[in-house]
């Protein structure tokens, strides 16, 4: 069966604008550019795929959003603005599940590609494994040629619209405004040594505290969620160290610690002070009140959304920049009174 990236290198244009040609999408082509595409399909005696056209036209009102864990208070944020922007679209969302694990994701791509999804979204920092996001783009890339539309939250590197949280950044800003605080020895609750979100907020982090000539924190890697924080935590007070402050790369693994320092009877912030990032809204309620960097996340869901609606041929990125919130869980060493938030 000939495909529709044959007939695209025939014709000496992209697939999107192949699929526009041959799939009844409402975007314009030149007439010259329509001319050759279809020449090159009758040539290669090409059949149009109904899928394609369906979701080519718009015709589709479904919104795929595959996220890596539902239960996150990050993931359940943007997806409920995802959910709340997709009404304004008179469309539907479809939300699948991954568990961190980079086989059901791609599993999940190409379900909705079957099911002929308008637009999908995903969200979730990526592994440092090129063999498999090699094969999540080309797996990307059989749906976009089918006419199908995708941003994802995290990273860029699967060559879509991506809306990407300056995480490196607010790491750095984070380490800068501790130190502000008076604090000088800290400990990273890190996360999964090769994800890409964990590795760039502790990098961000570790940049700040070098330039103010700090000495380099301590470092314990962890799972990437409540309990993952809860044993790192445990880990590093079995270390017996002399720090102040500890950054967990997460809310969730903010929370998580902060039980398992309570369960070993060590008072946050009098005994050690606790930062995280995020500020998911469903953590504002913690005692003492979380010290994060605040992402806006119901409206990066949103913002995806909308990129992969108004598709353009070249993948944009969109930087989100965090805030830095000092809360009540980190103490002032330094005698003045925090700005509480």
């Amino acid at each position: 069966m000939v495909t529709l990236d044959e007939v695209a290198k025939e014709a000496g244009v992209s697939m999107a604008t192949a699929s526009r040609v041959l799939n009844g999408s409402t975007r314009r082509v030149g007439a010259l550019t329509r001319t050759r595409v279809e020449s090159a399909a009758a040539k290669l005696r090409y059949r149009v795929d109904s899928t394609a056209q369906t979701l080519a036209r718009g015709e589709s009102n479904v919104v795929g959003l595959i996220v890596q864990d539902l239960f996150d208070p990050y993931f359940a944020e943007i997806a409920d603005g995802v959910i709340r922007a997709a009404d304004l679209h008179d469309m539907v969302v479809t939300i699948g599940t991954t568990y961190r694990d980079p086989e059901r994701e791609i599993a999940h791509v190409a379900t909705l590609t079957a099911q002929r999804a308008r637009v999908m979204l995903i969200v979730g920092g990526r592994m440092a494994d090129e063999s498999v996001i090699r094969r999540l783009r080309a797996e990307l890339d059989v749906y976009r040629a089918a006419g199908g539309q995708v941003a994802v939250i995290g990273q860029q590197v699967l060559g879509v619209d991506t809306v990407s949280p300056l995480s490196r950044e607010g790491g750095y800003q984070l380490a800068r405004a501790l130190a502000g605080r008076g604090h000088r020895r800290f400990a990273v609750l890190a996360g999964p040594a090769r994800q890409l979100s964990a590795i760039e907020r502790t990098a961000g982090f570790l940049d700040g505290l070098s330039d103010l000539g700090f000495p380099a924190p301590f470092v314990v890697h962890g799972g990437f969620d409540r309990d993952g924080g809860y044993d790192s935590a445990l880990e590093l007070l079995d270390m017996n160290t002399d720090v102040t402050c500890v950054f967990a790369v997460t809310d969730s693994m903010a929370a998580g610690a902060l039980a398992a320092f309570r369960e070993r009877g060590v008072q946050v912030p009098r005994d050690l002070s606790l930062a995280g990032f995020n500020d998911v809204p469903s953590l504002h309620d913690v005692i003492p009140a979380l010290t994060t960097v605040r992402l806006p996340l119901a409206r990066m869901g949103a913002l995806a959304l909308e990129l992969a609606l108004s598709h353009e041929d070249v993948p944009r990125v969109v930087p989100v920049p965090g805030e830095v919130v000092l809360r009540e869980s980190v103490s002032d060493l330094t005698g003045a009174s925090p700005d509480l938030v």
